[in-house]
């Protein structure tokens, strides 16, 4: 069950990271809609798997408040999954946006996303796709405009992403240190703090990542901005995985109080 969790967890992740890419896809391309259109379907797994996540982690604090068992190792572990996540996101983002770009020039031709779904699970392309793999270079990080990118925006994305990896878990681990007739009001508030992270991401991060994006677009921007800005929006996710294995014993600690 804990590798089922750590999977899902580590899925999630994965797709979020290569999330930040599209950027990229849309301003070389200049298809920006056609883009977004096309990765809903990569968000939709993530979205399924994040609903499969909650129910594991219920499961995990049960069985471990039934045998009187401390989770926070496993729930470390599961942690640890999303920093992995991202890191494996980083390294297949060369190969992803190669794939995404043929895929969105497939759909402006075929106008499906199913079609182009199970155009590319036959054998034959699928071995394509294998073909296709290319390492990240070192180049892609270096002579960019990293102070462009404001730097208060970075670290709000870092604390938000914090609060999102960590958001459900917390609250599921406080319900560790409640009574029993308050354990379920513990868990609960997974939804209430994953949705305030939400909504900061999308007022407050999200606007600036698509002004930027917009200007490249409109070529008031060089495109090494959007380059910059993802690999930053990338390294403080990354960041922020790191932080949540420090904030998960106090958060659930605070949660709890509420509680108590």
């Amino acid at each position: 069950m804990l590798f089922s969790l750590m999977g899902f967890t580590f899925v999630i992740h994965l797709i979020d990271t290569l999330a930040y890419s599209v950027r990229l896809n849309s301003v070389q391309s200049g298809k920006y809609a056609l883009s977004i259109s096309l990765f809903n379907i990569f968000v939709l797994v993530s979205r399924t798997a994040n609903m499969f996540q909650a129910p594991l982690i219920g499961t995990l604090i049960g069985i471990s408040i039934s045998k009187g068992i401390d989770p926070l190792q496993d729930i470390r572990l599961v942690i640890f999954s999303a920093t992995v996540g991202t890191l494996v996101g980083v390294v297949f983002i060369p190969t992803f946006l190669k794939l995404f770009g043929k895929a969105v020039d497939r759909l402006e031709t075929k106008g499906s996303v199913p079609a182009i779904v199970v155009e590319a699970l036959s054998i034959s392309n699928l071995k394509r796709i294998v073909k296709s793999t290319t390492k990240p270079k070192k180049k892609m990080f270096f002579r960019l405009r990293y102070r462009e990118i404001p730097k208060r925006f970075l670290l709000l994305n870092t604390m938000i992403t914090a609060i999102y990896t960590i958001g459900v878990m917390s609250a599921y681990y406080a319900a560790f240190f409640v009574e029993e007739e308050h354990r379920l009001a513990a868990s609960a508030s997974s939804g209430m703090i994953n949705g305030v992270a939400t909504i900061l991401l999308t007022l407050l991060v999200d606007p600036k990542s698509a002004i930027i994006t917009d200007q490249a677009i409109r070529n008031k921007r060089p495109y090494g901005d959007v380059k910059a800005l993802v690999i930053l929006l990338i390294g403080t996710k990354l960041l922020g995985t790191l932080i949540g294995q420090l904030l998960i014993y106090p958060a659930a600690k605070v949660i709890a109080s509420f509680y108590s």
